[in-house]
């Protein structure tokens, strides 16, 4: 009789199926979460960029012919604290994505190993 299993060798492969579709469900989460904090993080940059040009463009076309140098140091003063904060962003995310990516890693050979001993019946 190839290929019948008896109920208990039904169920126990059943079970190993849910386990390892739950392990391979928590990685891919866990990816998703990464790529949210990603995109978020982004989005909030693009945020602080657009209203750092906005608030900028806003001073120097109200500046009136004294105010106007004054208000040039301002910008150039807020767009270089702008392009460091950008820049400490970017290494936040990028520390970030590589933490997350490493404990993806980590799990990457426990499911390995399930998956193995489910083909092997180990």
């Amino acid at each position: 009789m190839r290929g019948y299993f008896d109920p208990e060798t039904q169920a126990r492969a059943v079970t190993e199926v849910k386990m390892e579709k739950t392990l391979l469900q928590q990685i891919r989460e866990k990816e998703q979460d990464v790529a949210k904090k990603i995109e978020d993080a982004r989005a909030g940059t693009e945020a602080s960029i657009a209203a750092a040009r906005t608030d900028a463009e806003n001073l120097l076309c109200t500046a009136d012919a004294e105010g106007k140098t004054a208000a040039e140091e301002v910008y150039w003063r807020e767009k270089g604290r702008t392009g460091a904060r950008i820049e400490q962003l970017k290494q936040e995310t990028g520390l970030k994505a590589e933490t997350e990516a490493e404990k993806g890693k980590k799990n990457i050979p426990m499911a390995a190993d399930a998956i193995v001993r489910y083909v092997t019946m180990k």
